[in-house]
C-alpha cells in the first residue's frame, strides 16, 4: 500500500501542480488514498521532496547517499535530556536543534509517538498514555547516550 500511494504522489507530482500538504492529502484522497498528516509528512521526508515557492517537486537526483543522519545521531548531537510529564515526553535540546530532533522522531514512525511540537530547544512529545511514554523515554534516553 505505501509504495502505491509513493507511486501515486510521483505521479500527481508529474501531472498537477501541489502547494502544499493539504493540496497533496486532498488529491491522493481523490485517488483512493487517505493518509493522516503524520503519514503524509513522513511519504515527503522519503520521497525527499523538495518544496519550492511554487510547491512540491520530486528531486532531480537522490540517492541513498543524500540520506541525512538517522534519530540516532540526531539525539545523540542535539539531545540533552528527557522528561516524562504523564503521557508527554519533554525533550530538551541545544538551541536551534528542536526542529530537526522533532522531525527526526515524527519520520522513525514509533508507535508511542502520536505526534510532536518543536519550539526552539524543546520538543513536546505527545504519547497515547503513560505507559507508552516511558517505554519511549527509556528508548530516547538510551539515543541521547
Amino acid at each position: 500500500m505505501k509504495q502505491q500511494r509513493h507511486n501515486a504522489i510521483r505521479e500527481l507530482l508529474v501531472n498537477t501542480p501541489v502547494t502544499n500538504q493539504d493540496d497533496l492529502r486532498i488529491k491522493l484522497a481523490g485517488h483512493g488514498f487517505h493518509v493522516t498528516q503524520a503519514t503524509l509528512s513522513r511519504d515527503i521526508h522519503e520521497l525527499r521532496l523538495l518544496k519550492g515557492p511554487s510547491g512540491y517537486a520530486l528531486p532531480n537526483n537522490s540517492t541513498e547517499e543524500d540520506e541525512g543522519p538517522g534519530i540516532r545521531e540526531v539525539l545523540r548531537s542535539f539531545g540533552l535530556e528527557v522528561r516524562l510529564a504523564s503521557n508527554l515526553l519533554v525533550l530538551i535540546t541545544t538551541t536551534g536543534s528542536a526542529q530537526p530532533v522533532a522531525a527526526g522522531v515524527d519520520y522513525e514512525d514509533w508507535s508511542e509517538v502520536v505526534g510532536t511540537i518543536a519550539g526552539d530547544d524543546t520538543v513536546l512529545i505527545i504519547c497515547p498514555d503513560e505507559k507508552q511514554a516511558r517505554t519511549l523515554k527509556a528508548r530516547i534516553e538510551v539515543l541521547i547516550g
